[in-house]
């Protein structure tokens, strides 16, 4: 089994903190979202992964070392390819087109995040994840017939056609079908807006005979702005033991920990009030504050702060008295 994970946009919708780090970096519950993305595909593929295709942009060394670690950590062998133009889709899995010469690949686009129970069906020529959601004039969503099959890709329908949405991860039985559909619509310049679509393709593979089924999952977690990724943080820490969450080093002084929170390493925490629904990275203080519903990430230190639904970057330093707050890497805020 290929993974492809393109992951090349630069997340606009979550400045301040993807000017630093690419979104698909940014830490759920301790964890890039990235690495958990593909730790939860790998459990429902219930087969080995062997190579796991980064498809970025301009990311730089360092960004593209800490990827081909999270492939190895899941014993699959890291791979970078390039999309310098943003043009879709189809064509951002297609500039890992040496990772399509392979019989069983899953595309999985790195903003999502999903629970699931149920394991891959292969009798099919491919399975599109989907999602049950309130506006589906909001989502690309699929058609399908009495038997389940898919007869229809639609993006943005502005009535109501269906309210699958399709959640952005793919299975493909032959890769090789899918690299071919793919070419063809770069070939014939076949594209909406200046950017070749997936769906375009799967609609013409299911013109010519193929079948695609659908794989429902449980629950469907985004990461495109900040509240949904601090929604998305507290559902991670609903859904994970507690007691894996918190570094054994953890220093409490006159201070209590409120379920579930992560607590990353060598961090402290004095006279304050922390949880439920926190995850601080390493090595970050938080002193004499009240902090609910947050994420705090690592080498800051947070002051007399009363927060809920807060979303902090690394190397902060914090001293004041506001909610809601949304705070890059490297910034200083004292409040007079």
């Amino acid at each position: 089994m290929k993974i492809i994970v393109p992951m090349a946009g630069l997340g606009k919708r979550m400045r301040p903190h993807t000017l630093t780090v690419p979104k698909p970096l940014i830490h759920i519950a301790g964890k890039p979202i990235v690495q958990r993305l593909l730790e939860g595909v790998s459990t429902v593929c219930d087969e080995p992964v062997d190579e796991i295709a980064f498809v970025v942009g301009e990311f730089g060394e360092t960004v593209e070392k800490k990827l081909v670690s999270i492939a190895n950590a899941l014993g699959a062998k890291g791979t970078i390819h390039y999309q310098h133009q943003p043009l879709g889709t189809a064509h951002a899995i297609l500039c890992a087109k040496e990772a399509l010469n392979h019989h069983d690949v899953i595309v999985a686009f790195a903003d999502t995040l999903f629970s699931a129970d149920f394991t891959l069906d292969k009798s099919s020529d491919g399975t599109i994840w989907v999602h049950r959601v309130e506006k589906p004039e909001q989502f690309g969503v699929v058609l399908t017939n009495d038997q389940g099959k898919i007869t229809r890709f639609v993006e943005k329908p502005q009535q109501f056609i269906s309210d699958q949405a399709i959640i952005g991860i793919y299975y493909f039985r032959n890769g090789e079908a899918l690299k071919q559909e793919l070419q063809y619509l770069i070939d014939h310049d076949i594209s909406k807006g200046g950017e070749y679509q997936l769906t375009d393709a799967l609609q013409h593979m299911i013109e010519k005979g193929a079948t695609f089924t659908t794989g429902a999952v449980n629950e469907w977690l985004d990461c495109g702005n900040k509240d949904a990724t601090v929604y998305t943080n507290q559902r991670i820490l609903e859904l994970t033991r507690h007691e894996e969450l918190i570094a054994t080093d953890l220093i409490l002084h006159e201070a209590l920990l409120i379920p579930p929170c992560q607590i990353a390493e060598g961090v402290v925490i004095k006279n304050s009030v922390v949880g439920p629904h926190v995850s601080v990275g390493k090595n970050t203080m938080i002193s004499n504050s009240l902090i609910s519903n947050s994420i705090i990430n690592e080498n800051s230190e947070i002051a007399h702060a009363n927060f809920h639904n807060a979303m902090v970057g690394s190397h902060v330093h914090y001293t004041g008295v506001c909610h809601d707050v949304s705070i890059g890497d490297y910034t200083t805020f004292k409040s007079e």
